[in-house]
Order: structure tokens, then C-alpha cells, then sequence
């Protein structure tokens, strides 16, 4: 099994910038994609990013331009840099490991707002 603690969220206001970790642990060495994804209240949860062990990275058309996934594989930990933030990026964000999801943790929050 894999074990995932996100954190870094917190309240920022629009424009701003966060960057996100998620760090692994436990059967890490199948890793081959990371990913991040986000709930915003009363919405599905929607990837946002991610990135292979290649380094090969895709973004949901949202945060396209505004964010970059990172990985340290050293660390086995995964980074979400996001900058101009907007209100719309208010959400828990969790980090997973797609195809084949593990456990969620328990997500950290990012609040936009003035």
C-alpha cells in the first residue's frame, strides 16, 4: 500500500501563488504516475495534473499555464506549483496515484479569496 500526506494549502488571495507536496511512502517502487487532483465544494473530485516517472507532465485545461507538477523521486514526494490563483481554484487537493488508486489522504485545503 501506498501512503499519501499532502499539504502546503492554506489562504492566499487571487493572484497569489502556493506550491503543494505530497509526500509517499509504503509500497513506493511501483510508483509510475503521480497525480494531483481537487474537490470543490459540491463538485466532483477532477485531476489537475500529472506526471510520470519520466517526467512527461499533463495539465487540466484549468490550471494550464498557472501551475507546474514536479516530482522528487529522491524524496518520494510530488510538488504542485500554482501561481494566479482565482477564486475557482478554492479546494481540498489530494495527491494519487493513477492508474491504480491508493488510499486518499487527507487532502489540504486552498482557499482563494480576498
Amino acid at each position: 500500500q501506498v501512503h499519501l500526506v499532502e499539504s502546503g494549502g492554506g489562504l492566499v488571495q487571487p493572484g497569489g501563488s502556493l506550491r503543494l507536496s505530497c509526500a509517499a511512502s509504503g509500497s513506493i517502487f511501483s510508483i509510475n504516475v503521480m497525480a494531483w487532483y481537487r474537490q470543490a465544494p459540491g463538485k466532483q473530485r477532477e485531476l489537475v495534473a500529472r506526471i510520470t516517472s519520466g517526467g512527461s507532465t499533463n495539465y487540466a485545461d484549468s490550471v494550464k499555464g498557472r501551475s507546474t507538477i514536479s516530482r522528487d523521486t529522491a524524496k518520494n514526494t510530488v510538488y504542485l506549483q500554482m501561481s494566479s490563483l482565482k477564486p475557482d481554484d478554492t479546494a481540498v487537493y489530494y495527491c494519487n496515484t493513477p492508474p491504480i488508486l491508493s488510499r486518499w489522504g487527507q487532502g489540504t485545503q486552498v482557499t482563494v479569496s480576498s
